[in-house]
């Protein structure tokens, strides 16, 4: 209990500098997915982001050719207008079963043509594939990673870059192998970097930093995700992951909130945690 409360009272210090403004500003970007009240106000809930401190967001809504219903010139303005800046969104297109036995994607690789122009006329240029599921066996697994090549490659010949998020079922192993493990080594660097969402690393019990110094370089995002307000858990190790962002090959930093009643306090306590926090730098861009 007073573990609790102390943090708490930490947590209102950090609150009651971020209101004075006297935190630093910093590079950091929202997942969209943690403000769910975006689908009932668009305008008003990217304006309460801004807002909030954050500069960049990350889409979760794209269907039809549509970001949030908005056509991609209109997403883009409207993202604009907040003084926002479009960092990455996170599309699925999943294989289907006959692709997978087959080996031929082509069909799906097909879908992506599209979707890149989208992506390319609202302005963001960096799109990541957020889940695709536990694979069955090795070998779809492959297929996956060959699949993924395929539209990285595809995606840099159009100036996109494009990446793939973890959640923590990718810690599990498949024929004795860790799936992450095995995405990040049969994947080409060249074509497919990795948004490594560290909440998720935890609950798979295994260690973001550990990740890091094994496959440097690899991490070109990071998803800066707490059980609720960054840093309330103190179960993350938000400092050494700081500490080790160079190794990591971070440009860009994400927070992410789980969908939770108190979505809009923790989005806004979790920018004035990492603003207050000195290991976080003001940029990673280069």
């Amino acid at each position: 209990m007073r573990k609790i409360i102390l943090l708490s009272a930490a947590m209102l210090v950090m609150m009651s500098a971020y209101a004075s403004k006297k935190l630093p500003k910093k590079d950091i970007a929202l997942q969209l997915y943690s403000v769910q009240d975006i689908f009932k106000n668009f305008d008003s809930t990217i304006a309460n982001v801004a807002g909030m401190g954050y500069t960049a967001v990350e889409a979760a809504n794209f269907e039809n050719g549509k970001f949030y219903g908005k056509t991609p010139e209109e997403y883009k303005a409207a993202i604009e207008k907040a003084g926002l800046r479009l960092l990455s969104s996170h599309i699925v297109k999943m294989l289907t079963e006959t692709e997978l036995e087959t080996k031929d994607f082509s069909e799906s690789l097909a879908w992506w043509d599209d979707a890149i122009t989208a992506h390319l006329s609202a302005g963001t240029k960096y799109i990541v594939m957020p889940w695709m599921g536990l694979s069955k066996s090795l070998a779809d697994l492959q297929v996956y990673c060959d699949y993924y090549n395929a539209v990285g490659k595809k995606c840099k010949e159009r100036g996109v870059s494009f990446g793939y998020h973890n959640h923590e079922y990718e810690y599990e192993k498949i024929e004795g192998v860790r799936m992450l493990d095995y995405m990040l080594e049969h994947t080409n660097p060249e074509y497919v970097f990795f948004e490594l969402d560290v909440y998720w690393t935890v609950i798979g019990r295994q260690s973001p930093v550990a990740y890091f110094h094994k496959y440097p370089g690899r991490f070109l995002m990071l998803h800066i995700k707490d059980h609720t307000t960054l840093g309330e858990s103190g179960m993350v190790g938000f400092d050494a992951i700081f500490k080790n962002t160079d190794v990591a090959g971070t440009k860009y930093i994400v927070v992410e909130v789980e969908p939770i009643d108190n979505a809009e306090e923790c989005v806004r306590g979790s920018i004035g945690y990492l603003r207050a926090c000195p290991l976080v730098k003001k940029t990673y861009e280069k």
